[in-house]
């Protein structure tokens, strides 16, 4: 049972999957935190509360959250400059920002921009992830340590493309590869487990530059609330379960925030690698992001000779592949989505974040100005009847194109009106629907077929000052 009063028993499901992801998680995690310059139980803090605060309060219960590659850069700037206590608050603050996002139901406002900007973010951030990581394989003095790095990467996608898809193939490529460096006696650089917990006090740098602390907050606020949601939109493909409450997910990714950057831990967010092993493990509810985040913890304290084990450059391969995996081409259609898409990935990789944002953003809001400008009005006569064609926009600027196109007709006269409009404001359908009658009462008659009578009626009810929308 899915709910926090009456729970009689964890389904057994959930046992499973939350095992399967956690193996995932916490090399992930321990990965994660050693790219963005924090201590490795920043990484195991973030994984932990990821699992148990967001998956308590989350909108999509089959979402796994935690440390993220796609925050790697983005948390990797900020701790040379504000200092590692600083990110902490800073990532505390971006959970207040998350969560009133989705108080006030905001997080749809966030997915209005064009959907292939978002996922050039993303892509963006994936790749600087995996080239940094290959540069540091390549100039690894230790031939070893390379090898173990690029064996890692490529078990992990041939499994991805061929294996048993219950198993993930990163869990596949790290136990192998490990089990590996350890069988053979490698003398390659491996994990280090905290002696001690991370310092929970929160603090200012001397002197603090407010301007760069809002913008930190805010860009980890929009990077971590995109890969959240986008995550969340996606879990509806991979699953037949409800649809996702944007607005609930985003308030729990926020919760997660807050906690995590009080306790000293990296900042979360929802994980598309994570949540697929989840579904194909066969999770049927929230329990087992919960469990998974205990499961690390356990792990983390149980088990840490066995994390130790693990080679760094086994990691890397782990971080390259869940770079790679943000590069996401799938969701686009067009040339335009192609061209936003790449925009934004190369402005990512280039300039940053906000450069990338920034680029996208803009050119997407240059070709939708472009569209809400774009009016097409023919006027011709055919034997016994004008034929008059509306297509594209018909904002306020069109009105007199509209009305001299309109003037061109003879009162009384039959005219075939055909609509392909994808935009009408209400002070063009106004003067529209005036000509309208008045042609229909000097004797003419306006004939429109089925649909486009209907498209009128509901135009006529709708509120002044609101734009009509409809097919094209």
């Amino acid at each position: 049972m899915d709910s926090f009063g009456g729970v009689s028993r964890i389904p057994h499901r959930d046992l499973f999957s939350s095992f399967i992801v956690s193996l995932i998680a916490l090399p992930l995690s321990v990965g994660i935190a050693l790219a963005s310059g924090a201590p490795v139980s920043a990484g195991l803090i973030g994984a932990a509360v990821g699992g148990i605060v967001v998956g308590l309060l989350t909108g999509a219960p089959l979402l796994v959250s935690g440390p993220a590659a796609g925050l790697i850069l983005v948390v990797a700037g900020m701790v040379p400059e504000f200092g590692w206590e600083t990110v902490c608050l800073i990532t505390a603050s971006a959970g207040v920002l998350q969560a009133l996002l989705g108080i006030f139901k905001l997080a749809d406002g966030v997915l209005m921009i064009a959907p292939a900007v978002l996922h050039g973010l993303l892509a963006g951030l994936g790749v600087s992830v995996a080239v940094t990581q290959m540069r540091g394989l390549i100039s690894e003095t230790n031939e070893a340590a390379m090898m173990l790095g690029i064996t890692t990467l490529a078990v992990a996608f041939l499994w991805q493309w061929w294996g048993w898809r219950k198993i993930p193939g990163t869990l596949v490529a790290s136990s192998l590869v490990t089990l590996i460096s350890v069988l053979m006696k490698m003398d390659v650089a491996r994990v280090r487990m905290p002696e001690s917990s991370v310092s929970m006090g929160l603090t200012l740098p001397e002197n603090a530059d407010w301007g760069a602390l809002i913008v930190a907050v805010i860009t980890l606020a929009l990077v971590a609330s995109i890969e959240s949601l986008l995550c969340a939109s996606a879990k509806g493909r991979m699953h037949a379960g409800a649809r996702a409450n944007l607005d609930m997910e985003l308030s729990a990714q926020g919760a997660g925030n807050v906690v995590s950057g009080l306790l000293g831990g990296l900042p979360v967010a929802s994980v598309v690698v994570r949540s697929n092993a989840n579904v194909r493990a066969g999770a049927v509810s929230r329990w087992s992001a919960v469990m998974h985040g205990l499961w690390v913890l356990l792990f983390a304290f149980c088990f840490g000779r066995v994390v130790e084990s693990i080679p760094l450059a086994v990691l890397s391969g782990l971080l390259m592949h869940a770079g790679l995996n943000l590069v996401d081409v799938r969701s686009l259609q067009t040339r335009q989505d192609v061209l936003f898409y790449a925009v934004t990935l190369l402005g990512v990789v280039l300039g940053g974040v906000l450069w990338g944002a920034g680029l996208g953003t803009g050119l997407s809001l240059l070709f939708l100005s472009r569209r809400l400008g774009r009016t097409e009005v023919q006027v011709e006569q055919k034997k016994d009847r004008w034929h008059l064609k509306l297509a594209g926009t018909l904002a306020l600027a069109s009105l007199p194109v509209l009305n001299e196109a309109l003037s061109r007709i003879p009162g009384g006269k039959p005219v075939k009106l055909d609509l392909a409009l994808e935009y009408i404001d209400h002070p063009v359908f106004e003067a529209l629907q005036q000509w309208r009658e008045q042609q229909e009462e000097s004797g003419g008659q306006v004939m429109l077929d089925e649909f486009h009578e209907v498209w009128f009626k509901s135009a006529r009810q709708t509120p002044r000052g609101q734009r009509i929308r409809c097919r094209a």
